[in-house]
């Protein structure tokens, strides 16, 4: 099973950070290399331009891909299914034009031009709404063509908004927001591994911002400590060596610890352990 991973830009390093976090350790995986081994014998990773992505899952060159949606869009290619949001790389694809323009909506644009890096996911965008544009494909510098009476308005990435308002073009409207996807070829999801790596890479997600915590309370105000806690799926209260006590372990989110300890120590609980959580499988 081969996975194709950015080879390096903002995605790079996310995505080889969330593998590991998965357990899936990277091995011999050097910089300039075009594959590395992982921990597991039948995984291994295959780098690549994160807009060539698609094509290598979709050519079978490898079984599953990690890239921005926004590239899965623009590749086109078929037989292709998205898995999961891995929750980062999040941006906006945006239809924007001059603030001191003509421009204020998408019908504005009809018989007019939009520069774009994307025109497979612009002509589709302005197809749907029934509105005729003339694209123009550009490959960098895109914010710049409105200036330069090249396009009337563009369709560009943006996460900030910064490069759009130094450059004084305002938003029309949203063409797709996008995050990076965990995908897979629609002829290998039968395979276990394929689901065995997004259980993985899920588990991770599911964990992030999470705490465990785990106390010793008195096992008279039990009833009372398990309703203070705000956790997932109820606490787990054990006997423990002493007299009159349990222990209770609890997964909580992260912005109740503060206030659950406060609660929990007014009620009597003590020797309170709250711990990080890598990953966690529901």
């Amino acid at each position: 099973m081969q996975i194709a991973v950015p080879n390096k830009g903002r995605l790079h390093e996310p995505t080889i950070e969330l593998l590991e976090r998965a357990g899936l350790h990277v091995e011999n995986g050097a910089d300039r290399k075009l594959y590395a081994d992982t921990v597991d014998p039948d995984v291994s990773l295959l780098f690549a331009r994160a807009a060539d992505i698609p094509g290598y899952v979709a050519d079978g060159a490898a079984d599953l891909g990690i890239t921005g949606l926004d590239q899965m869009r623009e590749s086109g290619h078929e037989g292709i299914e998205d898995l999961l949001d891995l929750e980062f790389g999040s941006c906006r694809l945006v239809l924007a034009a001059p603030e001191d323009g003509d421009v204020s909506a998408v019908e504005d644009l009809a018989g007019g031009s939009v520069a774009t890096e994307f025109p497979r996911i612009t002509r589709r965008y302005f197809e749907e709404r029934g509105v005729d544009v003339s694209v123009v494909e550009v490959t960098g510098a895109t914010e710049l063509t409105p200036h330069v009476d090249m396009a009337d308005a563009i369709v560009d990435i943006t996460s900030t908004g910064t490069t759009l308002r130094m450059n004084r073009l305002g938003v029309v409207d949203d063409v797709l927001k996008s995050s990076v996807r965990l995908f897979a070829r629609e002829d290998v999801l039968d395979d276990p591994k394929v689901e065995q790596l997004r259980t993985a890479l899920e588990s991770v997600l599911t964990a992030n911002g999470k705490r465990y915590l785990m106390l010793n309370a008195p096992e008279d105000r039990v009833e009372e400590i398990r309703e203070a806690l705000p956790g997932l799926g109820g606490p787990t209260v054990m006997d423990i060596a002493g007299e009159g006590m349990v222990a209770v372990h609890v997964v909580v989110d992260e912005r109740d610890v503060f206030e659950t300890i406060t609660r929990v120590k007014e009620l009597g609980a003590s020797g309170i352990l709250v711990t990080e959580i890598e990953r966690l499988v529901e």
